[in-house]
């Protein structure tokens, strides 16, 4: 990595992941800047040491190593794609161990009790499971009373119905894939109807192209760098979304 992309990936505007070692954070890629979005959905969320956080969707493990030193938390990563052996050696490494419970586990089936967790949350995840009306009513049997649930999710300013189809710079990219980007206006419908939760912040994150750009560039994804660049910011970005359970 050089001294451009150690820049590149450390802006000002995001003060507590500037800490970690963007080289740290590539070796670790399996989607755009986690800390970034976990930091920033972090400020509609309330995480106070003690609590009981489940990772879900936690890759390789940034997320749930940025939860612990920097909320003092207690963290089950959860995730389908990555053996929980190989995301033990990443706590490891980070001297975090002691506070992480890997888990290899999908996302339907998941091996917990229920109520056995202050917060959920699903950093550029949820787009691939939890889509489906009857999935928020399945997931929150895992929160406590008051329990919190954020997500930060690949969002489109308009909707693929509105759209007509998936615009074709994207669907160059990513495919039928981007249906399951909503914005965030559709995320606070399809969690409010439930009468479950009540949505505390829905919004489209505010550098989030940028961030998106950022990040591709220093990975040398040429694809996902043409495909953001020729939307310009107009309809691509994450979603940030956070609730309570009633």
């Amino acid at each position: 990595m050089t001294t451009d992309d150690d820049e590149l990936l450390r802006p000002a505007r995001y003060p507590r992941s500037a800490a970690y070692d963007p080289a740290w954070l590539l070796r670790l890629d399996m989607g755009p800047h986690p800390l970034w979005l976990l930091e920033d959905l972090a400020r509609d969320l309330r995480l106070l040491p003690g609590m009981r956080v489940l990772d879900l969707g936690s890759g390789k493990g940034a997320s749930s190593v940025f939860l612990v030193r920097e909320f003092g938390v207690e963290v089950v990563a959860a995730d389908w794609w990555v053996a929980a052996e190989e995301a033990r050696a990443v706590f490891a490494e980070a001297g975090v161990e002691d506070r992480v419970t890997a888990v290899r586990a999908e996302a339907h089936q998941l091996p917990f009790e229920a109520e056995s967790f202050d917060a959920i949350v699903s950093i550029d995840a949820f787009e691939y499971f939890g889509t489906a009306d009857g999935y928020l009513p399945y997931l929150q049997r895992f929160l406590r009373p008051g329990g919190q649930l954020g997500i930060a999710t690949p969002a489109l300013r308009r909707e693929v119905r509105e759209l007509g189809s998936v615009p074709e710079h994207i669907r160059q990219v990513v495919g039928w894939e981007a249906v399951a980007w909503h914005t965030p206006e559709w995320w606070r419908f399809q969690w409010e109807v439930t009468e479950l939760v009540d949505v505390t912040a829905a919004r489209m994150q505010e550098h989030g192209w940028d961030d998106w750009l950022r990040w591709s560039r220093a990975c040398g994804d040429d694809a996902v760098t043409r495909m953001l660049l020729e939307d310009g910011g107009e309809l691509l970005g994450f979603a940030l979304v956070a609730a309570r359970k009633r």
